[in-house]
């Protein structure tokens, strides 16, 4: 059978945005909490970097290095590693001690708290850090202070929980969303570890506000670390589809049920919707008594772009260009 799109068909080169400037967001929060975040600096031991393994490049805050790095032991955690494609591991390694001169980097799965190799090595790694650094002035305390800073919706608070449930057996205490913006001041310390005693200050998630380029922007929409209303679901879905056609990443056909690759995420979106049943009911533009029925690609666009932050296209890492 052959798919009805085709198979002679020329697929982009270049993702083009329609309004680059839904790109930027940098609310007011995020100025305060840079403040925030460096007047704490001096009171704690290790600064925690988390971002999403998705996107382990490019989804960093280039900022962060000039803004807090350097002044304390660093750790950098790629969290979600549940989603990203593990065979990209010995190259994003090799990237980040290459390019950046980091080597200390652990991979979460926050989901997998009894099992993941990740967790049981961050607190050992944090204390690591910390004793190796050449400005370690206490060695004999037994009381440390960690600060966890990242973009927006990459896990903080998650990982924070997830580290209490492993070393303390207690339940969550930092709040949790789906959603970026959920963190919006840096939270009082939180125990995190009982031997040695470790305490963690969550911080509100913060992007620069300049992206280095669009790609960088829509590779943080898609993992949603920018709002999607910013950006449009149905411009995050045609990201989505550019960068798998362009990586030969043939996942989504499943999901949309075809056979060969398409370039057009109208017409996907809108076979999709018809074959789900997904309509909108409209009032008639034109006046006349009644209700217009159409396909709701932005509905079906949300389904698609769920279905990839869920993993259930398989696992991804967006930052294979980067990489390269």
């Amino acid at each position: 059978m052959v798919s009805k799109w085709g198979t002679a068909q020329k697929f982009r080169q270049e993702f083009i945005v329609p309004d680059k400037t839904v790109l930027r967001w940098f609310p007011g929060h995020m100025a305060g909490g840079i403040k925030k975040i460096q007047a704490k600096l001096k009171s704690v031991d290790c600064i925690l970097e988390v971002h999403d393994a998705r996107i382990p490049i490019s989804g960093r805050n280039p900022n962060f290095k000039r803004d807090f790095l350097g002044v304390k032991p660093h750790v950098l955690v790629l969290n979600k590693a549940d989603l990203a494609d593990v065979n990209h591991t010995p190259e994003i390694l090799q990237y980040l001690e290459t390019k950046e001169n980091i080597r200390d980097v652990v991979f979460t799965d926050c989901k997998k708290q009894t099992t993941s190799a990740g967790l049981n090595k961050l607190v050992p790694k944090i204390l690591e850090a910390i004793s190796n650094s050449n400005r370690h002035n206490r060695i004999c305390n037994r009381e440390f202070g960690v600060l966890i800073i990242g973009v927006p919706n990459v896990g903080k608070s998650s990982l924070i929980n997830a580290l209490r449930s492993k070393y303390l057996n207690k339940a969550g205490h930092a709040p949790v969303g789906c959603n970026p913006g959920v963190t919006v001041s840096v939270q009082n310390r939180i125990k995190i570890s009982q031997d040695p005693s470790v305490f963690i200050y969550d911080t509100p998630g913060i992007l620069t506000p300049r992206l280095p380029n669009v790609y960088a922007g829509l590779k943080l929409a898609a993992c949603a670390a920018i709002k999607d209303s910013l950006v449009g679901p149905v411009v995050i879905a045609d990201y989505l589809l550019y960068w798998c056609n362009k990586n030969h990443w043939d996942n989504y056909l499943d999901f949309f049920g075809i056979q060969d690759r398409c370039d057009e995420i109208g017409k996907l979106l809108t076979e999709y919707a018809i074959k789900k049943n997904i309509y909108l009911r409209l009032r008639s533009v034109e006046g006349a008594a009644g209700m217009v029925i159409k396909p709701d690609i932005d509905k079906a666009a949300d389904l698609f772009i769920d279905a990839f932050r869920k993993g259930k296209l398989g696992p991804v890492t967006l930052d294979v260009d980067v990489l390269s």
